[in-house]
């Protein structure tokens, strides 16, 4: 059960809790010295996460400063070395560079601070942390700009240097975060950047809260347990399989026993003045932040934002997974790399389609009617892989029928053709969805697609789905495949859509999508 997972220092501890010692001469309960010893592990791991934060963010200002300095060296090799540059006539002094440097650096780093660079409730970050840096440089480089105009005293600075320097301290100072993060990432396998939480709620959604979070070194969070609403909870959450801490009378005692830093509050478990009873207890611990669960973690997988009305706070669901900037970044990165490539594919076609027409009489390309973005239906391309009398052949095996029915695969199907098998077992029969995502209707990377007759099939998760492209290659096809249970495709599309980046997209794309094609596991 999650006991097993998760919460088992706080088992040890009740139970210890209900033993008594003689001290003294007197006899003394040992839960107040158990609790004051709880309080001083709770301190002591809070300052643990203070200290590998100020360890990290001190190596960020190091990294950030490195970056920067060469991004400028390098910019002024390429400059006055290679002679690159925007206007060949001119020829800036290069001799006032480094005393320019030398103040560019350190109004950088200020300047990465006042965008929150270096904000350690904002660590370990998504992508935002990325934007952020570019919006930085580019205010830098625009102060630059904008000086060199205003005092007419300031040596001429070379626009190509200026340009280059620009790019690269882009480049390289997120280059250089994103190996920091990887590097913060393998040591929370080793207990380090993990923050204590405890969760309050004793229903399904809270026992589906403590199961999400039970991998500290994927989430970042470390759950000790659950507070109960009311200690007439308690029974209700042991039936779920979810660990205790007490209940909600005690849970600034809890706070500072666990050095909770996250509590995250199940919010259909509670009453309306539970939650204003929550809200004031936080108030008075100054480094706990308190988080709200939606209520709907199942079904929602797009996000929300929160907009005021009239003073009003209002939460909106996002129709769409990706933001804006987002699709249009997959959009571009799909095309670059099927541009690429192209030189491959072309040959390839033409070579397949030839050995699919002297292999079995009927067309190169078959169309498989499925659902896209918004629930629009589309025809996916793909190369034809079954003769084309394919309903008869099926027709003499009920069994079959039966099993295709159920599953949607067959794993010895009678219909295929050798050159079809082939294609398959190498994932080459889908080759010709490339012309899907040039369309705009499919992504190289996204969840499975699926007929419309299997929606059914994904329940309450059916509108998650059409949030996003569906994708040539993706999770459910890295992962297994046909060797998979329906249940776990969706699962694993779900977990696709909810935790999308587009270094996700790459991971799969060009890390695990070869080994799945040689290795051809569940692929028929």
């Amino acid at each position: 059960m999650l006991e097993s997972k998760i919460g088992t220092q706080t088992e040890a501890t009740a139970q210890a809790g209900r033993r008594t010692e003689p001290f003294h001469g007197d006899s003394y309960r040992s839960d107040a010295l158990l609790g004051d010893y709880a309080v001083v592990q709770g301190r002591n791991l809070a300052q643990a996460l203070r200290s590998d934060k100020g360890r990290f963010l001190a190596a960020l200002v190091v990294v950030d400063m490195l970056a920067l300095t060469a991004a400028f060296v390098l910019a002024y090799w390429l400059r006055f070395y290679v002679e690159i540059t925007v206007a060949p006539g001119i020829t800036p002094p290069p001799n006032v560079y480094v005393p320019l440097v030398s103040v560019l650096i350190p109004m950088w780093l200020l300047l990465f601070a006042v965008f929150g660079l270096y904000t350690p409730n904002s660590l370990l970050g998504g992508l935002g942390e990325y934007g952020r840096i570019l919006n930085a440089c580019t205010w830098g480089m625009m102060i630059v700009i904008i000086a060199s105009f205003a005092f007419t005293t300031m040596p001429p600075i070379s626009r190509g240097w200026l340009l280059m320097a620009w790019v690269l301290a882009g480049f390289l100072v997120c280059a250089g975060r994103f190996a920091a993060r990887r590097v913060a990432y393998a040591a929370r396998r080793n207990g380090h950047f993990v923050e204590q939480a405890l969760i309050i709620g004793a229903n399904q959604e809270a026992a589906v809260l403590v199961e999400q979070f039970a991998s500290p070194h994927n989430t970042g969070i470390a759950v000790r347990g659950v507070i109960t609403p009311t200690t007439a909870d308690e029974d209700a959450a042991r039936r779920l399989g979810i660990p205790l801490l007490g209940s909600l009378e005690g849970l600034g005692r809890t706070i500072e026993q666990h050095g909770i830093r996250e509590v995250i509050v199940a919010s259909s478990a509670l009453s309306e003045s539970q939650l204003l009873q929550i809200t004031q207890e936080i108030g008075l611990h100054r480094n706990v932040s308190l988080r709200l669960s939606s209520g709907l973690y199942e079904v929602l997988t797009t996000g929300m934002h929160v907009t005021t009305i009239g003073s009003v706070p209002l939460m909106t669901v996002n129709r769409l997974r990706l933001t804006t900037g987002e699709m249009v970044l997959k959009s571009l990165s799909d095309m670059v790399f099927i541009v690429a490539t192209l030189p491959l594919h072309l040959p390839l076609f033409v070579l397949i389609a030839l050995l699919i027409k002297l292999d079995s009489p009927g067309p190169v390309f078959h169309r498989r009617r499925v659902v896209g973005v918004g629930g629009r239906e589309f025809d996916a391309f793909k190369f034809r892989t079954m003769h084309v009398n394919g309903d008869e052949i099926l027709a003499a095996r009920p069994d079959l029928q039966e099993l295709l029915g159920r599953d949607h695969k067959l794993k010895d199907d009678p219909r295929i053709t050798r050159v079809g098998r082939f294609l398959r077992k190498v994932s080459l029969d889908e080759l010709p969805q490339l012309i899907n995502v040039i369309l705009g209707q499919m992504s190289l990377v996204g969840p499975r697609m699926v007929h419309p007759s299997e929606v059914a099939k994904y329940g309450r998760m059916k509108d998650n789905l059409f949030t996003v492209k569906p994708g040539l290659t993706g999770m459910w096809q890295v992962s297994g495949r046909s060797d998979l249970s329906y249940e776990e495709r969706v699962r694993l599309d779900m977990l696709y859509i909810r935790n999308y980046s587009l270094w996700l997209d790459y991971h799969i794309l060009l890390v695990q999508t070869l080994p799945a094609v040689l290795k051809g596991r569940g692929a028929y």
